[in-house]
């Protein structure tokens, strides 16, 4: 037909290559209305290069794409901004080159929503960060790290509270994921701890990093305290700097300047602490100070104070107030007093004490030590004198006036009724008696205890009948008798003394009269409590005594064993034996009897050691196999046989031949390898562990041991792993590997029913997996190992395998069943799982799956599950199941987290029980807390506060677990509030509410009774008495005492002192009837009124007294006297008696000296002593006497003088470059340790001596001729030197050997030991040389000899008649050689064989016979004891 009309003409085209499709865009950033999008550039631009990007978006789900982007993109990032948040869009690019061609869209993004990511700040720092950076000064340093955060966090970087920025030296460089803070030439003020903190909305995050420059220190931290300030001297104290340059501060220079110089002066360069006592200034002056601190690196910049001025601006304090006297006693008084009213402007810093002696003229200083409280004990009084007290105050100004002088007092002590006895009770009951024991009373009224009194009455009445007779028993036990059985009865006890019968102790209860039953007791010899020894084949013996009613049960049993046959046990109703005969090692151990009956148990261990040979060594093992040798180990026996293992005897037995032979007799190790021994051979080998009782038993090898090279076979072949098709293997390298490195190892398998062997693995480790098994079929394996020298016997798998998949039941098991976390800490908790094929893991919490969050989360394993739970929070605790499942089944477990926390505060409000409140405590009582913070509260902390005051101070500093406290220590009169805060393993809880304020006060009442009222001293016309303050002052100050006195038959009281009493502890009643008998009280008064009587026991008569001699000496002069050479010594002794006794002072072990001077009075005496010197040591006794007895008394005094000269100065040994000196101790070593010796040397021409302080003078020339001297030093110094007399020539001694023998014959019986020594001398030391019978001695474990430095010793262990004969002993040295002979006789039983030979003939002085030999030393010995002629 042809060809129609052509269509119209299309636009005109280019021909190029199209543009790919740019990467597929990816989210980097999003918040709610905005998406940061970011993708790849096309691979292939089409030939031209790309010029922009188009985005597009599209709303979902139903939306369309619209273009995003109103401006060309150019780089491949871009923000879509404008977003509507919570919906979701979807986003692609097309790319466009330089051509104008559109590539096609890029894949989308998928549904991104618009909101807000929030990624707390997280920061990645290098780990050298955790630890101090050090740097020195100078030097640069920088601290980066990388930062994490949605949206991204702000940063600042922090010192202390100061936000840094960007300085000359200092610069921050941050970016979105990076921060770096750098510092160039670092100074000493850049130390310090750095904060990096990162902040967004999902939180804050900050790291500490340290950094130390090291440098020279800062200026101390000010100001400068002065303080201490008078008249030359003042005290400064400063705080560290608070920049030590990293460095420990060492020390502080202190420097002064006066405030008229410009130069300071260096007061002290080296202080270690921070303050000194600056002294040596002048009065009046102004001073300035200051203080540099000194490091590793220099010394930093000073610290200087303001102008002080030098002055004392304090004066002595005033009198002290109200002096009294209490506690009397016949050596001893307390004295009290008031405070100065006035203290002078400085604190008292101590109080002197003086006493007075009514006979005497001087006051004494009482107190050496500073006494800071106002009362004062004061001891060494002496019995019956009076004594007046006066107190002064002191302080930094001086010591003040002396108060007014109180009463005087005589010391006395006083006496009562005894108190009740102590501890009374019950010791035994029969059918018809009870037997009572008591103490004696704590105490007895000062006086002594005559008797006791034991009274008793029947539980229903009140009738107390006597037992005892009137005059009571003066022992501290009692029968009471003729009592009815089953009746119950009250005892009670009382003691007697001349001042009358005291206060009766009940014994505690009642009391049933019948027989009583006992519990078993058992009555153990003090040697059965330590180990008991005894030796193999004697008898062991054990008595024990045992006691209860009824007669105990015994029954004896051995410790980890069981009691043997040979073990004999008698028992009886009133002891019990056990008896072992003919005991070996197996018999040591521990043994127990018990004793039983119906009122209870008791039992005892006895551990018993056997002295015999030690057992075999245990795991006897071999080491190491060569082709020559064999290296065996083993341990020390179970039982060393009661004595210490000496050594080891090691033997070895072919396996063809029956005996043993030695191989090492001597072993002190563990170990030993015996060589040289046959290749190829066969060897048995054992050991036996020797002590000082003999060889013990053998530890043997049980096979055969061949020496080979070729390793031995592997060992412990099993099977690790099987499945249907494989078998997993595994095994541990031989025992010894023949000497050479093991090379391979070939594994063989057999199939069951086949007798062929065949190849499967050749591998180098010690596992093989063997492959393409038939499924079902049973095999059997070998593996054998090879060296370069050969292969090993193999080591077959005990059983066949067969080739089967295992099914393993799944199973789940915590280590815990509960974990425990804190508040904010993180956990981990990681369970062990199993199962075969690998189980399903499924975690729940209370019952609901768990919801894992980037907070908490779980991760498994092959074998385990782990939880992770970062920051922990208070929902975290609870109870977690995890479930594991296969196809064979299901198994699960719980766990249980607690997380712990702060507890809240304790509830109230506090209540205080108000009746406790007194002037120093109070009770303060709450409830428990609401909740305590998931874990228990461990203590309450109770905190007080005084109204005067401004901080909360904490009362209890041990835990108070009570929810009640008794708070001490409170100021009386001031008022207190109270909180209370609990505490428990997270911490400490927020403090309850404080309570109202309490004022600490004593309630108010009349005074109690004055205690010890007694009498001090009588005259025929008076009686003088005292007495203590009351117990009770009843909350108000005693103002005063009242006596009152009256005739012992009359009832009328009179009052003897004024209506207000007296302000005085004592008081002398006077115009008294001598020889009559008066009843004395005495009441206290305060503002409350007078107060309750108490009288004196007894009466009192007044007569003149006769008294024997006492001496009143110090405690400190019975630890003796100490006095340095030179100075002065002053022994003051108070003393008594009536009439007034005669004094003599003497020195123990000599006479006293010219320089000793004496002074006497009616109540001391005094020994004075100038200039002492060491001959001054020693006793010095004085004694008194008058016509009521004597007494006397001793006093040491030690001089602390150079010590006496050294005695016996002597020579030692002499060689041709060193002596050897010898000396003794001084006689007198000066007071002090002798501390050590000089020897001085001075060669025989020269005149001056050179020291040493050595015993042994070593360094002399030979030949040549010294002098020596020896000196003694002490802390003093150097006593007078000891010269040797005469000159020592330094050359070697030769002396010639010599022998002393004792004996020259030795007899001993068969079977028993020898042990021979014989003393020698020679110089050099000799060679010693043992023979027997002309041949070189051998010696055995039986036959040996040793070689001391001064003898040599022969020993024969179980001797018998091949040790008979003729022995030499041989010394010898380079001055010469000698040989002495002893003879050994063993004694021995004769053979049957004892005809003569021929009739005895007579000669003259010889007998002929025909003896045995082995007859031939016990005949010997026999005719040496009676026929003295024959020979």
């Amino acid at each position: 037909m042809g060809i129609g009309k052509a269509s119209k003409v299309s636009e005109c085209y280019v021909a190029r290559d199209p543009c790919d499709p740019p990467g597929i865009p990816e989210a980097t950033y999003i918040t709610k209305n905005s998406i940061t999008l970011r993708w790849t550039k096309p691979e292939y631009d089409g030939g031209s290069k790309v010029t922009g990007y188009i985005v597009e978006k599209k709303d979902l789900p139903e939306g369309r794409w619209l273009k995003a982007n109103f401006t060309n993109v150019i780089e491949t990032e871009y923000t879509a901004t404008g977003l509507t948040e919570d919906q979701k869009y979807e986003f692609r690019v097309i790319a466009r080159n330089a051509a104008g061609l559109f590539s096609d869209p890029s894949y989308s993004t998928g549904p991104i929503t618009a909101k807000d990511e929030v990624d707390p700040p997280k920061i990645s720092i290098d780990p050298q960060y955790s630890e101090t950076l050090v740097i020195s000064a100078g030097e640069n340093f920088k601290i980066d790290a990388d930062i994490h955060g949605k949206p991204l966090p702000a940063i600042f970087w922090m010192k202390g509270e100061q936000e840094l920025g960007n300085t000359v030296r200092r610069e921050i460089k941050n970016t979105d994921h990076f921060t770096c803070l750098s510092v160039k030439e670092a100074k000493r003020t850049d130390g310090g701890e750095y904060i990096l903190l990162l902040k967004n909305i999902g939180g804050e995050k900050s790291v500490r990093v340290n950094v130390t420059v090291l440098d020279k220190p800062g200026p101390p931290t000010g100001p400068i305290s002065v303080s201490g300030i008078s008249s030359d001297q003042c005290t400064i104290t400063w705080k560290p700097p608070q920049e030590d340059g990293g460095s420990k501060i060492s020390h502080y220079v202190v420097e002064r300047r006066e405030t008229s110089r410009l130069i300071w002066t260096l007061v002290d360069p080296k202080v270690k602490m921070l303050s000194l006592k600056i002294t040596k200034l002048l009065e009046g002056n102004q001073y300035c100070f200051r203080v540099m601190a000194v490091n590793d690196y220099g010394v930093g910049e000073p610290l200087q104070s303001e102008p002080v001025n030098i002055k004392c601006p304090f004066v002595p304090p005033d009198a002290p107030k109200g002096v009294e006297i209490s506690s009397v006693t016949k050596d001893s008084m307390v004295v009290t007093w008031e405070a100065p009213t006035n203290s002078g402007g400085s604190p008292v810093t101590g109080y002197i004490i003086e006493k007075h002696d009514k006979e005497g003229v001087r006051w004494t200083k009482c107190n050496r030590d500073v006494v800071t409280e106002l009362h004062f004990k004061v001891t060494g009084l002496l019995e019956g004198h009076c004594y007046e007290f006066r107190v002064s105050a002191e302080n930094v100004a001086g010591i003040g006036e002396a108060s007014t002088p109180s009463l005087y007092y005589r010391a006395l002590d006083p006496t009562f009724k005894p108190g009740p006895p102590n501890n009374p009770k019950v010791i035994d009951v029969t059918s018809t008696s009870v037997f009572l024991a008591w103490g004696k009373p704590l105490y007895d009224g000062g006086c002594e205890i005559q008797g006791y009194i034991v009274e008793a009455c029947e539980a229903t009445s009140e009738e107390w009948k006597m037992c005892t007779p009137s005059t009571g028993t003066k022992h501290t036990r009692y029968e009471v008798g003729k009592l009815q059985e089953k009746h119950e009865y009250k005892f009670r006890v009382c003691a007697i003394s001349k001042a009358g019968v005291g206060d009766h102790a009940d014994v505690p209860g009642t009391t049933l009269v019948e027989d009583k039953s006992e519990g078993p007791d058992l009555d153990i010899a003090a040697e059965y409590m330590k180990v008991i020894n005894v030796k193999a084949g004697s008898t062991l013996r054990l008595f024990i005594l045992v006691k209860g009613r009824p007669a105990p049960k015994v029954k004896w049993e051995k410790v980890d064993g069981e009691m043997k046959e040979r073990v004999q046990t008698e028992v009886t109703s009133s002891h019990t034996c056990l008896v072992i005969d003919n005991v070996n090692r197996f018999d040591s151990g521990k043994y127990t009897v018990a004793a039983e009956n119906a009122s209870g148990s008791k039992s005892a261990v006895f551990s018993v050691r056997v002295l015999d040979t030690p057992s075999a060594p245990v795991n006897l093992k071999v080491k190491e196999i060569t082709k020559e040798s064999v290296t065996l180990t083993w341990e020390l026996p179970v039982a060393d046989g009661g004595a210490k293992i000496k050594n080891y005897i090691i033997e070895k037995r072919e396996s063809t031949r029956k005996t043993y032979s030695a191989v090492a007799t001597n072993c002190q190790k563990t170990t030993w390898k015996i060589e040289p021994l046959q290749e190829g051979c066969n060897y048995y080998f054992r050991v036996m562990a020797e002590n000082e009782h003999g060889i013990g038993l053998p530890a043997e090898t049980i096979d055969p041991l061949k020496v080979s090279e070729v390793p031995q076979s592997p060992t412990k072949l099993s099977v690790v792993d099987v499945t249907r098709n494989s078998v997993s293997l595994a095994w541990e390298k031989p025992e010894h590997d023949g000497g050479s490195r093991i090379l391979q190892y070939l594994v063989e398998m057999q199939p069951k029913g086949s007798d062929k062997w065949t190849g499967c693995a050749n591998v180098k480790t010690l596992e093989a997996v063997v492959s393409n098994l038939i499924h079902g079929e049973e095999y059997i394996f070998r593996v054998v190992a090879v060296n370069e020298k050969g292969k090993s016997d193999p080591r077959t798998l005990a059983v066949p395998v067969q080739a089967k998949d295992l099914v393993i039941d799944p199973d789940v098991r915590p280590v815990f069943s509960s974990y425990t976390v804190q508040v904010e800490k993180d956990l981990k908790v990681e369970i062990p799982i199993a199962g075969r094929p690998k189980p399903n893991i499924t975690w729940t919490k209370d019952g609901s799956p768990l919801k894992q969050t980037t907070r908490v989360n779980v991760i498994n394993t092959e074998n385990h599950t782990t939880i992770n739970i970062k920051e922990a929070t208070r929902d975290d605790a609870g109870l977690y199941g995890i479930a594991v499942s296969n196809v064979v089944g299901q198994k699960e477990a719980t766990i249980e987290i607690i997380t712990l926390d702060k507890p809240g505060p304790p509830t109230g409000p506090v209540r205080f029980n108000v009746t406790n409140i007194t002037s120093n405590s109070m009770t303060v009582c709450w409830a428990a807390p609401e909740t305590d913070g998931g874990s228990e509260i461990i203590t309450y902390i109770i905190e007080k506060k005084d109204r005067t005051g401004i901080r909360w101070t904490k009362c209890n500093r041990q835990k108070v677990t009570d929810v009640c406290f008794r708070v001490m220590g409170l100021s009386e009169d001031h008022e207190y509030e109270f909180r209370v805060s609990a505490e428990n393993a997270a911490g400490d809880g927020e403090p309850s509410l404080p309570t109202s304020y309490y004022k600490a006060s004593n309630p108010k009442f009349k005074p109690g009774p004055p205690v010890n009222v007694h009498v001090i001293d009588t005259t025929k016309n008076s009686i003088l008495i005292a007495w203590g303050k009351p117990l009770n002052d009843g909350g108000s100050e005693i103002q005063g005492y009242i006596v009152e006195i009256c005739k012992a038959e009359d009832e009328e009281w009179t009052l003897c002192t004024p209506p207000t009493g007296l302000r005085v502890n004592k008081f002398e009643i006077g115009k008294l009837t001598e020889n009559q008998e008066y009843k004395i009280q005495v009441c206290a008064i305060n503002k409350m009124g007078v107060g309750e009587p108490t009288a004196i026991p007894g009466t009192a008569k007044p007569e003149d007294k006769m008294e024997a001699p006492e001496l009143s000496l110090d405690s400190e002069l019975r630890k003796g006297i100490v006095v340095r050479a030179g100075g002065s010594v002053r022994i003051k002794i108070g003393l008594r008696g009536r009439p007034p006794p005669e004094i003599s002072w003497s020195k123990d072990e000599g006479v006293l000296s010219d320089k000793v001077i004496i002074e006497k009075s009616l109540n001391y005496t005094q020994l004075s002593m100038d200039n002492c010197d060491r001959n001054d040591t020693g006793k010095y006794i004085v004694k008194l006497n008058n016509s009521s007895g004597s007494v006397s008394e001793f006093v040491s005094v030690k001089v602390l003088d150079t010590p006496g000269a050294p005695l016996n100065f002597d020579v030692k040994d002499i060689k041709k470059d060193s002596v050897t000196l010898t000396w003794e101790p001084p006689l007198t070593d000066g007071g002090a340790k002798i501390k050590n010796y000089v020897i001085d040397k001075r060669e025989s021409t020269r005149k001056t001596f050179s020291n040493t302080c050595e015993g042994t003078v070593s360094g002399l020339s030979s030949g040549h001729a010294y002098n020596f001297r020896i000196i003694a030093c002490n802390e003093k110094g150097k006593s007078e030197p000891t010269p040797l007399a005469a000159p020592v020539i330094a050359n070697d001694l030769n002396i010639e050997p010599s022998f002393k023998l004792l004996f020259n014959s030795y007899n001993v019986k068969a079977g028993e030991d020898l042990t021979i020594e014989i003393p020698m001398m020679g110089r050099p030391k000799p060679q010693i040389d043992w023979m027997k019978d002309g041949e070189t001695l051998k010696q055995t474990t039986r036959v040996t000899y040793v070689t001391g430095p001064a003898s040599t010793t022969l020993m024969i262990k179980e001797a018998n008649k091949d040790d008979f004969g003729k022995y030499t002993v041989t010394a010898s040295n380079n001055a010469g050689k000698v040989t002495e002979e002893i003879r050994i006789i063993v004694l021995d039983k004769p053979v049957p064989k004892t005809d003569m030979e021929k009739a005895p003939h007579w000669t003259r002085q010889l007998l002929l016979c025909s003896i045995p030999t082995s007859c031939q030393g016990l005949l010997a010995h026999h005719l040496s004891d009676h026929w003295q002629e024959i020979t």
